[in-house]
This record gives C-alpha cells, structure tokens and sequence, in this order.
C-alpha cells in the first residue's frame, strides 16, 4: 500500500466520522465532547491519538453550535409568528431582575 493509498484512507475515515456526528444529537455530542476533552486532559495519549481526539472534538462541538444555532431559529420563528398572529410581542411582564412585573404592580398598589 502506497502513502497515497494511506492519505485516501484517512481523508475517507475522516469525512465517515464527520457525517457519523452530524447525526447526533446535541445531549450526546456534548456528553462526548466533555469526555474528550477529560480525556485530553489527563493525558497519557501519542501524538497522533490527541490529535485524532482533538479533531473528533472540533467535530463534536461543531454539532453542538450548529444544533444551539438551529434552536435559537426555531424560537424566533415561534415568537415572529406568535407576534404575526396576535400582534403581541415577546412577553416582557418580567422585569431585568427576573420578577413578574405584574406582581410588583399588585403589591404597590395595595
């Protein structure tokens, strides 16, 4: 087998595993990433095994971005629809310190 043959092999090995991760889904990618990096951490690998985890990893939280990204969309959607539809806007009863606005008001005017 040539180096060629070898460089083919590992290119395919790599995109294989790519795709393998763009199935997962984000629980489990995080789960994975947080272990490799562990993993990492204590050390005790070759340099071509921490590479090869590295890479995964780049891989894993490229996963975990693009299914965080696609999330935020989603919610967009809903709240751009929800105001669509019914002309309200998000629900902005809760002040900037997280308490119910309209709590605040009840409690004042009593």
């Amino acid at each position: 087998m040539s180096d060629s043959d070898d460089g083919r092999s590992a290119d395919a090995g790599q995109e294989t595993d790519r795709e393998a991760v763009e199935l997962l889904s984000y629980e489990h990618a995080r789960d994975e990433l947080v272990a490799l990096v562990q993993r990492l951490e204590r050390g005790g690998m070759t340099l071509e095994e921490s590479i090869a985890c590295w890479e995964r990893g780049e891989a894993l939280a490229d996963r975990c971005e693009a299914l965080l990204d696609q999330a935020q969309r989603r919610i967009a959607e809903v709240h751009a629809r929800r105001a669509a539809t019914t002309g309200a806007g998000p629900d902005l009863r809760d002040g900037p310190d997280g308490r119910d606005r309209l709590d605040d008001d009840m409690s004042s005017a009593g």
